[in-house]
């Protein structure tokens, strides 16, 4: 159905009945030459305006602002009811406009004190608007005759405001039932009609005007629904400025538009050209201007308005403006706009100054950081717009690096794997018709987010974060147990993974743990498959209330993470033992880094006779008496590796590199029999041939026979 809203058709109906004619007691000062005057001259008395006066200011400050902001399909019918209604305007684009309108209710004139009023009723103007209501307007005709046979699916909305005064609640309650009944008998009308249109729904506003001064004898109330085609809610607005406050809220509420207030606007004063002062101006506007400024700023820039009324309005400060008006700004929006105040002296000067082909930008004000510019005013064809600037990077620019994005230098994203989930959750066009368990229709939109909410139950961004997303062994489990529903091989298959990375710890294999901003190796194995234990736990509890299926899975896992004791016993005596070999080898270490200095200093000192004595010590250990040393590891000395020379001098640094070399890899291997055997390094091969041929060994390793 084409709808068209309430706010297409608003119908004023104002009271020209006798008692509007009264003053509504709020003066004018407009004698206002005091400094001046000549001595003896009495000054004027000020005047003040009537209540219709006052109705009629209002009613045309309202259709000036909705002319302005939307000068189409937006349209006014203006009713006068006095002892009969006088229809001042059509539904016709033509007759749209402020000129007529006033032109108009010149002719119609201020109302008669002295005229009858009993004879006068504000019923006649209000059956006349219900009329006006069914009447077809260009815009909805065009919509009718384009849908031709579908032409009942245009809609007929509109909107009924009655200035009067009013005698009491009881009085108000008549004119309601009034509107009720009308638009009953109307309706039936215009269903046999083809220039006419039944009322769908219509929107009775009934404001109460009243002198200054004097007190209410009609109370507020809040919109209420009277039938299934009528709603209606009542004001009671004191006259004077008050009813035309009380008018400009409501053509915000009925249009949805937003205020926006201009600081610091510099001026020139008249008095002092050479000087200029600040001034603001309030704006207003359709509120789709404010949408991405306020899911950026907040409220942070929202006040209350200047003129004391409950509204709100979004600060924004003057910059200075450019002088080139052909720079193009990437707009993500334009509204017209229309000035809360258009005679004062502030609005017609900015007005002007736009007019003439200037533009001017209006930026955030901050007590800190960047200068932001968010809007811009600026005019096009006569008329005034404010263009709503994007604050966020354009579309047009290069897109920002990853690490330009909210994680600030986080570069480690899992874009791969992203890019994968993407694939898995593109939206396809909807074939066949599903229904769920209980038997209901299955929704594909509502279906797609379950879907995509199943998926994201536990996904790390970074890789960082995550160890089993890293590991290929877990591709298995993490690829099925997102679904819905498993099949008994996909449970199968989820348990034949958790076994492996059982098979994994039991051999104590690696894992894709990441070290980044961490010290040292890392975390030991244990903990490195403790927390590989955990994340698994995690995405398989995410997913344990899809089926009993996945509860299969679940009881699996917990049952491979409960070790037996001698299991836990076994490991704890193994992370014992490699804390003593780490604190061995630390040890050793440092040991290693000074003990060849230590050696050289002492090498220095050993004469000739000592070692000859170490020789001796050697061959005696090599007699046929001496017990045989049982077999371990002999613990070998540097005397034992180096060989021992006269040191001449300081040792170079390769003597020292090979000593320590030397000293490490003698720890790591049983020594060769013959080298411990040997002489001056020297060590007999076979042996046992020469003792069969009965040769003896000579002192140069020479044979000679006996």
């Amino acid at each position: 159905m084409k709808i068209f809203s309430e706010s297409h058709k608003t119908v004023f109906v104002v009271d020209h009945c006798p008692y509007m004619a009264e003053s509504c007691r709020q003066h004018v000062e407009f004698d206002m030459l005091t400094k001046n005057r000549t001595q003896g001259i009495i000054p004027l008395a000020p005047i003040s305006k009537s209540l219709w006066t006052c109705a009629v200011e209002s009613c045309m400050e309202y259709c000036r602002i909705m002319y302005d902001i939307f000068p189409f399909k937006k349209l006014v019918n203006f009713i006068v009811s006095d002892s009969g209604s006088h229809v001042l305007n059509s539904w016709t684009q033509e007759e749209q406009s402020l000129q007529e309108l006033m032109a108009a209710l010149a002719v119609v004139g201020p109302p008669n004190p002295r005229a009858d009023p009993e004879c006068c009723s504000i019923l006649h103007g209000l059956v006349a608007a219900v009329e006006s209501l069914c009447k077809i307007t260009d815009y909805q005709h065009e919509a009718r005759t384009m849908l031709m046979e579908n032409a009942d699916c245009v809609g007929n909305r509109g909107r009924i405001i009655c200035l009067t005064n009013a005698k009491s609640d009881s009085h108000v309650r008549m004119l309601e039932e009034c509107v009720n009944e009308s638009i009953h008998e109307h309706n039936k009308l215009a269903a046999g009609s083809d220039h006419l249109m039944q009322i769908q729904k219509c929107d009775l506003v009934l404001i109460h005007t009243y002198p200054v001064g004097e007190d209410s004898l009609v109370s507020d109330r809040s919109r209420k629904e009277l039938s299934s085609v009528l709603t209606s809610e009542v004001h009671s607005v004191r006259a004077g400025r008050h009813l035309a406050l009380k008018l400009n809220l409501l053509v915000q509420q009925h249009f949805d538009l937003a205020s926006t207030t201009i600081t610091n606007i510099p001026m020139k004063e008249e008095q002092h050209a050479n000087t200029s002062a600040n001034y603001d101006v309030e704006l207003l506007h359709y509120k789709e201007a404010h949408v991405d400024f306020l899911k950026s700023a907040g409220d942070a820039h929202v006040g209350s308005s200047r003129d004391g009324t409950p509204k709100e309005t979004v600060t924004l400060k003057w910059c200075t403006p450019r002088t080139n008006s052909v720079e193009l700004h990437y707009c993500t929006g334009a509204y017209r706009i229309s000035p809360v105040d258009v005679n004062s002296r502030p609005s017609s000067c900015l007005t002007n100054f736009l007019l003439n082909g200037r533009s001017v930008l209006l930026e955030q004000p901050r007590k800190s950081g960047s200068k932001v510019i968010s809007h811009m005013l600026s005019s096009h064809g006569g008329e005034i717009f404010l263009h709503v600037l994007s604050t966020s990077r354009s579309i047009l620019e290069d897109p920002p690096s990853i690490s330009e994005g909210c994680g600030g230098r986080v570069t480690d994203y899992r874009i791969t794997d992203f890019g994968e989930f993407m694939r898995e959750n593109r939206l396809a066009p909807f074939s066949e018709l599903r229904y769920k368990i209980d038997g209901s229709l299955e929704i594909p939109l509502e279906r797609a987010k379950d879907q995509l909410e199943k998926y994201t139950r536990y996904w790390p961004m970074i890789i960082s974060q995550t160890t089993i997303f890293n590991m290929q062994a877990v591709v298995p489990l993490a690829s099925v147990i997102v679904k819905e529903c498993l099949t008994d091989e996909d449970v199968l298959n989820c348990q034949k993974t958790i076994y492996n990375l059982v098979d994994m710890e039991r051999k104590n294999d690696p894992l894709p743990i990441s070290t980044v901003g961490t010290r040292g190796k890392g975390p030991k194995r244990d903990e490195q498959y403790r927390i590989m234990w955990n994340e698994l736990e995690t995405l398989v509890r995410a997913h344990n209330s899809n089926s009993e299926k996945h509860q299969r899975v679940l009881e699996c896992l917990l049952a491979c993470r409960s070790k037996p004791p001698e299991e836990e016993e076994r490991k704890k005596r193994g992370r014992k033992r490699e804390e003593k070999e780490d604190k061995s080898e630390k040890i050793a270490k440092d040991f290693e880094l000074e003990k060849p200095w230590q050696e050289s200093e002492r090498l220095k000192g050993t004469t000739d006779r000592e070692k000859e004595e170490v020789v001796e010590v050697e061959v005696i250990k090599d007699s046929p008496d001496s017990p045989e040393p049982p077999n371990k590891k002999p613990l070998v000395s540097m005397e034992e590796l180096a060989p021992v020379e006269k040191s001449k001098g300081p040792m170079s640094l390769l003597s020292l590199w090979s000593t320590r070399i030397n000293a490490a890899n003698s720890r790591k291997h049983q020594e060769f029999v013959g080298r411990l055997n040997s002489v001056n390094n020297k060590a007999d091969l076979y042996q046992h041939l020469k003792e069969e041929n009965g040769m003896e060994t000579a002192e140069n390793g020479k044979a000679s026979r006996q």
